[in-house]
């Protein structure tokens, strides 16, 4: 499910902080920028609402899902409240399977081969390399030769439209966008905007790796 949002457009949009009450408002500004996938990290403020008021708001247009997911537990109430995709820092297999049980996507966090290939082994669509400021493009060069070549690495943290070129130059899918595209407070338009310059940047790289 998420290689196909992935295709449309590479680029997670992470609400860490988001409010339900600015869900759909920042929502759809990031969809008319062109984005296809949204994470609402659950740390933040009543985080379950501002998934339900996504997934009912951007249902077909959107993949929504929950990021910061620790347990089985949170796994089934992202799915009760329309999320459809699970993202972790880390790479317990209960939370992975939970999330495979339930017919949902999951992008376990992983900052070594080892983890990388246990969370594969347990049903891991996409691997989130994280912190991606701190392993770097030279980690990801070095994964991708050991790694299955259709494995799906999206580097998360430190993400912005300056790196995407060098990260994506040695293997990167996709890219999961925090603080650079959505602080707290921010307004709709602001978040559009910035969004805009994320979706700019990539398709300037995609066009240039197709010639």
């Amino acid at each position: 499910m998420i290689q196909d949002y992935l295709t449309r457009m590479p680029l997670i949009a992470i609400l860490r902080g988001l409010t339900p009450a600015e869900a759909v408002p920042v929502g759809r500004a990031l969809m008319v920028a062109g984005f296809s996938i949204i994470e609402v990290p659950l740390n933040s403020p009543q985080a379950l609402d501002s998934i339900a008021s996504l997934s009912a708001d951007l249902a077909g247009d959107c993949l929504i899902g929950a990021g910061t997911v620790m347990t089985p537990k949170q796994v089934e109430e992202v799915a009760r409240a329309g999320g459809r995709l699970i993202l972790m820092p880390h790479g317990d297999p209960a939370v992975v399977q939970a999330a495979k049980a339930a017919n949902l996507s999951c992008a376990p966090g992983v900052a070594t081969p080892t983890e990388g290939f246990a969370a594969l082994a347990h049903g891991a669509d996409v691997l989130k390399l994280f912190p991606a400021e701190q392993l770097g493009p030279p980690v990801l060069k070095a994964w991708r030769a050991v790694f299955p070549e259709n494995t799906v690495f999206i580097p998360v943290g430190g993400i912005t439209p300056d790196n995407l070129m060098e990260f994506h130059a040695v293997g990167a899918s996709g890219f999961g966008l925090g603080s650079a595209l959505y602080k707290p407070g921010m307004s709709a338009a602001d978040v559009g905007s910035r969004a805009t310059a994320f979706v700019s940047a990539w398709r300037k790289l995609a066009a240039g790796r197709s010639k």
